[in-house]
């Protein structure tokens, strides 16, 4: 089901709609201030599983927990004043920051290892949505071989979003009607003291 949504002006009917889709444990597909993403509410279990099943079952890094304000970072992360003062200068943008998880994330989660990759958009439509939601969003890129760990490859990206119905098992695509660039978020580990560039992405970095 394709929803078609004006980002600066989204009907709160299909905000209310998507939110209970999440919460029921539904995923859906929306853009992003790099390329698409899929979703699934970090409240609910089955669509936690559901996105795994999605994805092809890939190791935890390849998910990005999205988040409409750095305090949420803080709810799930360690997060101490010298990165936090980097982050806030980051964002919102295009840029995933991997953080120790605090104790009982990765439970909660179903991670492997204490890390997390978490991102603030720089667009709308995630940030309102999860404003509805009131819960952060757990997600992947969207990606044309879904189960296929290309996570380099941009041409692998979508641009339009009717081309997000050949994914099985999506249940709703939030459409702007406008392409999206095909092009990665840049992800940065802050695990320890000094931090390391894993991908460069959209965001520049250095800064």
């Amino acid at each position: 089901m394709t929803e078609y949504i004006i980002p600066t002006n989204i009907d709160d009917r299909i905000l209310s709609k998507a939110s209970k889709l999440l919460t029921n444990g539904g995923v859906a597909a929306l853009p992003t201030d790099t390329s698409w993403s899929v979703v699934c509410s970090l409240k609910s279990r089955e669509g936690i599983k559901k996105l795994r099943k999605l994805s092809g079952e890939r190791d935890e890094r390849h998910f990005t927990l999205l988040c409409s304000d750095i305090s949420q970072f803080g709810e799930f992360c360690s997060l101490d004043n010298t990165r936090f003062r980097l982050i806030k200068r980051l964002t919102p943008g295009p840029y995933v920051f991997v953080l120790n998880t605090l104790l009982g994330t990765e439970k909660a989660l179903g991670l492997r290892r204490r890390e997390l990759g978490v991102r603030l958009p720089d667009h709308p439509v995630p940030v309102s949505l999860i404003k509805s939601l009131e819960c952060p969003l757990y997600s992947i890129t969207a990606k044309k071989d879904m189960e296929e760990d290309s996570d380099y490859e941009e041409e692998n990206l979508f641009e339009g979003g009717w081309e997000l119905e050949s994914i099985a098992g999506l249940d709703l695509i939030l459409d702007p009607g406008e392409d999206r660039s095909r092009i990665f978020s840049t992800i940065l580990d802050m695990k320890e003291g000094e931090v390391k560039l894993i991908r460069q992405g959209a965001g520049a970095w250095p800064v």
